[in-house]
């Protein structure tokens, strides 16, 4: 897939690509100030059609649901050989008793047998994350171990 990266001067960078048979076509404008608007074109007109500008909280979340599904996706495709093994992902919410804290808090291993291997924070990937790593709300866990495991870990993450 080619994405194209266009500057903008005294605007930003307008990054887009083609979907599906190449009529339409999707991006964003990262401005110069931090901000982000997500963008719809058509592929024989530049001209924008729509436009959603996101908050940075927003442009993360989006990140995160893009990027996370695409990481479990490959993890399940490497582990699908091993009968048991699963692998999911799991979010740091808000009001989380591990928000701020760090990820040899929860104990994880220990107590579900699970295996922490990446985290997505505003659509970024951070594999093999230490003890010492501080987990943040909205943080997507991607999680490796059993049914049982995972379910343990899911409910450590929201009670503790």
């Amino acid at each position: 897939m080619n994405v194209e990266v266009t500057p903008l001067p005294g605007i930003g960078v307008r990054k887009e690509f083609s979907l599906g048979r190449g009529r339409r076509r999707i991006g964003i404008i990262d401005h110069k100030d931090g901000s982000i608007d997500l963008i719809l074109s058509k592929s024989d007109n530049p001209d924008v059609t729509e436009q959603i500008p996101l908050s940075a909280h927003e442009a993360a979340v989006l990140a995160n649901l893009l990027g996370a599904p695409q990481l479990v996706a490959q993890l399940r495709e490497e582990h699908r050989e091993f009968d048991g093994v699963t692998t999911r992902q799991l979010q740091i919410r808000k009001g989380s008793p591990f928000d701020g804290r760090a990820l040899r808090d929860t104990e994880m291993r220990t107590r579900t047998k699970t295996s922490i291997v990446a985290v997505m924070r505003a659509g970024n990937p951070i594999p093999s994350p230490g003890p010492e790593f501080l987990f943040t709300a909205g943080d997507l866990l991607i999680v490796v171990g059993t049914t049982q495991g995972l379910d343990a870990a899911a409910t450590i993450l929201t009670d503790g």
